[in-house]
């Protein structure tokens, strides 16, 4: 037997060792490692946040996607590319041989961009930050309706996000709605003490979309009353507050961020050519000068034949890649030969709150509610499975009428009672 090994199981990751399993002869394992044993669909991170969806809708396990995949839930340590082997960890060590390696690791939260980021900024990269910043956001409301001192409910319920790409944008626009909803339950809480701050180092928000769309996003984040900080680099970040590059300081009570990538260790191998710190790959995604060796989705610098750019860092590309490397593979492992990757994008969407979305679809650019139910539909054609689908939808349709939870979803194990040993248990 021989082994495809896929290291990732992001959706690049996850959709490769779907496609490629029909693929390849019966002579041929596929093994498909990750720290986790699902998926998340990072696009809806903020819609978690915001409570408009449960974590589990938008994670999938990765057995019920590749199927006939052998999942290994571990973190990879190194590669041997001489040997041709894989060292990984869980409770304990282990190796694994290989004859065609993938990487499709992605990339990791960079919490040290600044100094403070990682003591006292909120990074948006999985499940549980998403669920940590609902809760916090929760927490503060708590706090801001029991403080007997003005100013200091302004300060608990002052959020500020850090970047003003898709996640900050996504993010500041959840953040908004949920504050909007929950007030009315906290009686000692106004609506004119809630603020929402978002801070982009660059002259408008979503540079990845056309500027039109961007400015427009701007003014009717200033409509909501969202302060959106343009030309605004954070310098450092203390306890309670973001100090910028022109000496001025902004107070809050949170402090989100949305930027700053970094790839994992086993990336920085010396025998792996790289180049703004990703894998660097030929047209058909085999890593230059390396043989039965690729690369895929965000840890890779893949060029597009079409446009001869470098591949954005996009779910929408991630599956597009996935699903040309899964033929290139195929053919590689029989003889034949491979294609270079050529993809021209659909389009790129943005959330900018409660029904309301900005998209550019080819040379069309929409906004408002049409683009609004354009940008969940294409989210729900991606997200995998069909029992996620449905309970996505399902889930969606209710946020459209009814405000969201504000539950606290604290998760504490029952600890042991310290006085329970000096009872006597009467057994009789």
């Amino acid at each position: 037997m021989k082994n495809l090994v896929i290291i990732g199981g992001g959706f690049a990751g996850a959709t490769l060792a779907k496609k490629v399993q029909c693929r390849l002869p019966p002579e041929w394992n596929i093994y498909l490692l990750s720290e986790t044993n699902f998926v998340t669909y990072y696009p809806l991170l903020p819609e978690v946040v915001g409570a408009s969806v449960l974590p589990g809708h938008i994670q999938a396990p990765l057995r019920q996607i590749a199927r006939h995949a052998r999942i290994r839930m571990v973190k990879v340590d190194n590669i041997d590319f001489e040997q041709k082997k894989v060292f990984y960890h869980n409770n304990e060590a282990g190796e694994l041989p290989f004859d065609q390696l993938v990487f499709a690791a992605g990339v990791r939260a960079n919490t040290n961009m600044m100094p403070g980021m990682q003591e006292y900024a909120l990074p948006l990269k999985t499940v549980g930050d998403a669920l940590y910043i609902r809760n916090q956001m929760i927490d503060r409301m708590e706090q801001a309706t029991i403080h007997p001192e003005p100013y200091h409910r302004k300060h608990l319920t002052t959020f500020i996000v850090i970047g003003g790409g898709f996640s900050g944008v996504e993010t500041a626009g959840e953040l908004d709605d949920f504050l909007k909803a929950a007030v009315h339950y906290y009686k000692n809480v106004r609506l004119e003490d809630c603020r929402v701050i978002l801070l982009h180092s660059g002259d408008r928000l979503l540079p990845e979309i056309s500027e039109k769309l961007g400015r427009k996003t701007e003014r009717e984040f200033k409509k909501r009353h969202i302060e959106v900080r343009l030309n605004t680099r954070a310098l450092r970040i203390e306890a309670d507050r973001v100090i910028l590059d022109n000496g001025e300081a902004i107070t809050a009570g949170t402090i989100i961020c949305t930027i700053g990538t970094l790839p994992h260790g086993f990336i920085q191998n010396d025998a792996l050519p790289r180049e703004r710190g990703k894998i660097k790959t030929q047209g058909d995604m085999s890593v230059t000068g390396m043989n039965g060796i690729w690369a895929l989705g965000d840890c890779a610098l893949v060029p597009n034949a079409r446009d001869g750019k470098f591949c954005p860092a996009t779910a929408q590309f991630a599956d597009r890649q996935a699903r040309f490397l899964a033929k290139n593979i195929a053919a590689s492992v029989r003889g034949k030969t491979t294609r270079n990757f050529s993809f021209r994008p659909i389009g790129l969407m943005a959330s900018t709150g409660h029904n309301k979305a900005v998209a550019e679809i080819y040379c069309f650019r929409i906004s408002g509610l049409v683009g609004f139910l354009l940008w969940r539909a294409a989210y729900l054609i991606k997200v995998p499975t069909l029992a996620r689908k449905v309970r996505l939808y399902l889930e969606w349709t209710w946020a459209m009428f009814f405000p969201p939870d504000i539950a606290h979803l604290g998760f504490k194990r029952t600890e042991p009672d310290a006085t329970a040993s000096n009872i006597e248990v009467d057994n009789h």
